[in-house]
Parts: structure tokens; C-alpha cells; sequence
């Protein structure tokens, strides 16, 4: 039974991961069509990804009660409805500020989708295969940006309708958890001991703020929000950088973007492997650092060719957040798994919603390369944060608890 589990939470949760990603860059995808539609201006217009951004951000604090109280499974399946119906709803929206309300809400089921698997994986897979379980369900990301592409290709302009499927289509992984997941194991065990000792009180965000790991939560939750700053910042930024300051044409900068997204797929997976092999730690701040290198080629070089090898080579060392799936998981013990993990990632998430607006603002005195040097230095602050935190792994397993001041299992 454990093995079975363990093969669907992979599966599934790699189902369910793409259409949350899926869902995200829809609406980039499909801005244009809608601000001409709805007469919107480009900062209202990047405010709908903003509030998707913040609601994702908040989204924490409901999707981590629901998962340590009442169980993964059930938080998972009303994360996935939230953004499925609220995605649904675009497609009648009568005005911009309902639209904008709309996509608030959906950020909270598509930020607690990455909080629930995160803490399955953690939960099902064994420590010497999390690293690798981990970074390939959420290795989906780039595949429901390809999804998006193409649904972009079949429905716009016809916004409202592209968005009704896809939020219809939302059924999918819904079933499938519905159908095919059994409950976390490990936090039913620990529900019914604490039930027995009678101590099942409910779990709240202050318990990620006390001893012993509120330092960790704190620490976490910067490094996230650097280095998802840096990422949002730059990658939202790139195919206007190909088009207006290496002069690409739009069609051949979407072939970039292909193979930039093809890159990305292949250092998650690749990324998962080391981190199994060397830790999880390690593994991020390699990542880090990589894109820290690999991002200023890219916004130097002029040369097209160049241009091209660059990009999925920068988009490879960027597998921090599949990454970040196993390692902030494994850094709170189980009680608290999805609300410390999800507040730490979702947290840095809304951060990084001001990202592209800010980046916007800088491009106008230093240019787009200048951004996105900064957003490379972003990288570098994050990796040195990662120093400070605790090592885990197949060394380092087992997260402190609550009620213990002890490190023996998670040493820094």
C-alpha cells in the first residue's frame, strides 16, 4: 500500500501542479486580448497578476489550517476547487473590479496546491528519493506553462471562453485525488496520538513562530521571497527583453520561450537527483547561484545564437522551487508541515508580486539588461541567506518538534 501511495502522489500530484501552473500564466497569456477587450490600462492589467499574486500569498494561512486539521487530502481537493471555479467565473465577469476580486480569490486555491503536494511527497517518499520525487511533481510547472500556450493558441481572443474550459477543466486532477488518494499516513498517525495524549488542539500560524522554529521560518520565508523576486522579476521581463533590446521577432521569441520552459523541465529533475545525492541545501544553493551566473550571460550577450544556448542553461539552474518542495517541507515537523511550508513559499510568492511592477519602474533608467542584473543579485542574496539554515536529508530527516528546544535530528 505504501509503495502504491507513493507512486500516485507522484503522479497525481504532478497532474494536479500543472493545471495550478497552468492556471498562472493563462492570464498573462491572455492580458493583451483582455485589456483591449475590457479598455484596461497596462497597470490595470498587471494589477490582475498582482492580485493573483498576493491572494497566492495568503493563501497559506487557509490552506495550511485546512491541511493540519483536517487532513491533506480534503485541502487539497478545496484548493484545487477554489481556483477551478473562480477561473470558471472569469468567463462572466461584468466589470474590471469583480474580474479583480476573481483572480484574488483563485491565488488562494493556487497557492495551496503547492503547500498540500509538498508536504505529500514529504509525507509518502522515503528521504533518499523526496529530493528527486519532489522536483518532478513540481518539474509540471514549465509543462502547464506549454499547456497554456496552447490553449492560448486555440481559444484567444475569445478570452472568457479559454477561460471557462480551463477552469471546468480543473475535474481532472480533482477526480483523481478524489478517487485515487488515500490520506497522509504520517499525519493521521500523529492526528491520533495527539487525539489519544488529548492534546488535538487546532493548528495556527503563530505555532511556526515559536520555539524551536520560529528562526527557521523566518529565514525560509526571506530566502523565498529573494529568490521568487528575482525570478518573477526576470522571467516576466524576458520576452520583452528578447523583443525590443536584442531585436527578436515575436514568433521566434515564443521558440525561445519553448526552449527556455524545456530547459527548466530537465534542471528539476536533474536538480532532484543531486539533492538526493548531496543534500537538499546544497542542492538550492548551487541553483541559486547558478542562475546568479547564468542570467547576467544572458542580459549581456547580443549575439542571437548565444542568446539561444543561454537561455535554457539559465532556466536549468533555476529549479530552486522544485527544489523548495522536499527541503522547507522537511524543515517543520508534521503538525505544522503545510502551514510552515506553505506560509515560507506563498509568503515569498506575494512578495514577489510587487517584482515585475518595480522592475517596470527600473527598466525606464537602467534599461531591461540593468534589471535584469539586479534581479540576478536577488539570486545571490538568497543563496547566502540559505547558509544559515538547517541542513536536511537522509542525514537530517526528522524536523524538531513543537514542544522540545532540541536539534539532534536537524543541525545546521
Amino acid at each position: 500500500m505504501a509503495a502504491r501511495t507513493r507512486w500516485v502522489v507522484l503522479g497525481g500530484g504532478f497532474v494536479a501542479y500543472m493545471f495550478d501552473a497552468m492556471e498562472i500564466i493563462l492570464l498573462s497569456l491572455a492580458l493583451p486580448a483582455i485589456r483591449q477587450n475590457m479598455h484596461l490600462t497596462a497597470a490595470q492589467g498587471g494589477l490582475l497578476a498582482t492580485a493573483t499574486l498576493l491572494g497566492i500569498g495568503l493563501s497559506s494561512v487557509l490552506a495550511g489550517y485546512l491541511a493540519d486539521n483536517f487532513g491533506r487530502k480534503k485541502a487539497l481537493i478545496a484548493s484545487l476547487l477554489t481556483f477551478g471555479l473562480f477561473t470558471s467565473l472569469l468567463s462572466v465577469v461584468p466589470n474590471y473590479e469583480v474580474f479583480l476580486l476573481f483572480r484574488f480569490v483563485a491565488g488562494f486555491g493556487l497557492g495551496g496546491v503547492w503547500s498540500v503536494v509538498s508536504a505529500y511527497v514529504v509525507e509518502t517518499w522515503p528521504a533518499d528519493k523526496r529530493g528527486r520525487a519532489a522536483a518532478f511533481v513540481l518539474s509540471s510547472f514549465p509543462i502547464g506553462g506549454a499547456v497554456a500556450a496552447v490553449a492560448s493558441g486555440l481559444f484567444l481572443p475569445d478570452w472568457r471562453l479559454m477561460f471557462l474550459v480551463a477552469g471546468l477543466a480543473v475535474l481532472v486532477p480533482v477526480l483523481i485525488v478524489a478517487l485515487f488518494f488515500d490520506e497522509s499516513g504520517e499525519w493521521s498517525r500523529e492526528k491520533a496520538e495527539r487525539a489519544t495524549a488529548g492534546a488535538d488542539r487546532p493548528v495556527s500560524v503563530a505555532h511556526i513562530f515559536t520555539a524551536p522554529i520560529r528562526r527557521t521560518t523566518i529565514l525560509a520565508t526571506i530566502v523565498a521571497a529573494l529568490a521568487l523576486t528575482g525570478w518573477w522579476g526576470g522571467s516576466t521581463w524576458l520576452p520583452t527583453y528578447l523583443t525590443v533590446e536584442r531585436g527578436i521577432a515575436p514568433a521566434t521569441v515564443a521558440l525561445y520561450m519553448t526552449v527556455l520552459n524545456l530547459g527548466m523541465f530537465v534542471g528539476y529533475n536533474v536538480f532532484g537527483v543531486i539533492a538526493d545525492r548531496i543534500g537538499r541545501r546544497p542542492a538550492i544553493i548551487i541553483s541559486l547561484l547558478g542562475v546568479s551566473v547564468t542570467l547576467p550571460l544572458y542580459a549581456l550577450t547580443s549575439n542571437v545564437t548565444a542568446l539561444m544556448w543561454f537561455g535554457p542553461l539559465f532556466a536549468f539552474f533555476a529549479a530552486f522551487t522544485g527544489l523548495f518542495g522536499s527541503y522547507i517541507g522537511e524543515l517543520f515537523p508534521t503538525r505544522v508541515r503545510t502551514t510552515g511550508a506553505g506560509f515560507c513559499f506563498n509568503v515569498g510568492r506575494g512578495v514577489s508580486a510587487f517584482a515585475p511592477l518595480a522592475l517596470g519602474a527600473l527598466t525606464a533608467v537602467i534599461g531591461l539588461s540593468g534589471g535584469l542584473l539586479i534581479c540576478a543579485g536577488f539570486f545571490v542574496a538568497a543563496g547566502l541567506v540559505m547558509f544559515l539554515l538547517p541542513r536536511t536529508g537522509t542525514e537530517t530527516v526528522t524536523a524538531p518538534s513543537l514542544d522540545t528546544r532540541t536539534r539532534e535530528r536537524i543541525r545546521p
